[in-house]
């Protein structure tokens, strides 16, 4: 069977390696063989895909900071498409990755209408929508679609999509983190040492716009703890000398960590964040945090006149449950003193600690039980068989 998946950015990379990896559990057990070709990044190489397009490197939120990705994500989008014309597969599966998915799902909607489309952890239009003609569209070219959160699911099927709800991927996956005493074991972490996270970027903007708030904030911090110790998960490798730079710049006792993620968060006390996946891995860990974004003036100002509001929160740990589970701070309250103070009183206050680790059980409620990447690749797989 031949599987064409296309996901962006880090994340995306992360989801389509998990998947990849229960396609091909399932495709073993089912006596097929797969060929995966893949728009993804080194964890879906890893994972036994053949990548055509890297997309782990090309992401952005916002209009200004799309710019500089407009002409490499075309030429990728149109390499994917003259791969699929020439190659088609026997089904496609959709990851994220809004604008050149649609591009790539309408192209087959018109010109291989017979081919599967599956849209796994589609765009979050229930969260954010500005016109219903995206998830038109999404509907229209979607033979099914499978949701990892229950509102998603709940959105896309009254548009009339042909909805499951398997669960959120990252459930599987930070089960089987080690424990907190095992990681800080192997990283080296002494007892009475807090621990500490720092996850200024997985995109090349926000070194630019969050690292200095969260780098200055960490200064904060470690003048007021000085068993204090940072711990930096390098999500590419083009960020480390900026990173490294920055660490002696702000005075930090901190360590850039690559490919030990997992590890970090499992044997950290506390994180401060962008908004973004690592939320939920750090909740799912029971790693209380502090969520930080912005983006540029410009793009920001467009985003109140047009949307006024109706985002009500960034991160994904709050969206789950519509209510504030970790402290976020957006634009112009994404300053160290904001921070620092939020830091500080979940660092030294047991029960506001305590308060979020219930509110995480909550949310933990909203994604799913275990074998969502298991139920996601036997829904893909049966598709086509069937």
């Amino acid at each position: 069977m031949r599987i064409f998946i296309s996901t962006g950015e880090v994340s995306g990379d992360l989801q389509g390696a998990l998947l990849i990896q229960a396609l091909q559990k399932q495709a073993g057990a089912m006596g097929l063989e797969l060929d995966i070709v893949a728009l993804g990044g080194e964890q879906m190489s890893a994972a036994g895909a053949k990548i055509i397009g890297d997309t782990s490197g090309i992401g952005s939120m916002g209009i200004i900071e799309a710019l500089p990705y407009f002409i490499p994500t075309i030429q990728l989008q149109r390499r994917a498409i003259a791969y699929l014309k020439n190659n088609p597969p026997d089904i496609i599966v959709l990851i994220d990755y809004m604008t050149p998915n649609i591009a790539i799902g309408g192209y087959m909607e018109k010109y291989f209408p017979d081919v599967p489309v599956v849209y796994y952890i589609a765009p979050q239009e229930w969260v954010w929508s500005m016109s219903l003609e995206r998830t038109k569209k999404i509907v229209s070219f979607t033979d099914k679609l499978l949701a990892i959160f229950p509102e998603e699911a709940r959105y896309y099927q009254q548009k009339g999509a042909n909805v499951n709800w398997v669960g959120h991927p990252l459930v599987d996956k930070m089960a089987k983190a080690p424990s907190r005493e095992t990681a800080r074991k192997v990283l080296g972490i002494k007892e009475e040492e807090i621990a500490i996270a720092l996850l200024p970027a997985s995109r090349g903007q926000e070194l630019k716009y969050l690292l200095p708030a969260i780098f200055q904030a960490a200064k904060n911090i470690q003048s007021k703890l000085p068993n204090v110790r940072f711990l930096i998960p390098l999500s590419l490798e083009k960020f480390r000398n900026k990173i490294q730079k920055s660490i002696q710049d702000y005075g930090l006792k901190a360590t850039i960590l690559s490919g030990q993620q997992q590890e970090i968060f499992a044997s950290v006390d506390f994180a401060i964040t962008k908004s973004g996946t690592a939320n939920l891995e750090l909740a799912l860990l029971n790693v209380p945090q502090v969520v930080v974004y912005r983006l540029h003036a410009f793009t920001a100002w467009i985003g109140r006149k047009i949307l006024k509001g109706s985002i009500p929160f960034a991160s994904p740990v709050n969206l789950v449950i519509m209510r504030e589970i970790v402290p976020e701070f957006l634009q112009e309250e994404a300053t160290a003193e904001n921070i620092t103070q939020a830091a500080m009183e979940i660092l030294l206050n047991p029960e506001k600690r305590e308060k979020t680790l219930l509110d995480y059980q909550e949310m933990r409620q909203c994604l799913g039980e275990l074998g969502v990447c298991d139920r996601t690749a036997k829904e893909i797989l049966e598709m086509k068989i069937r």
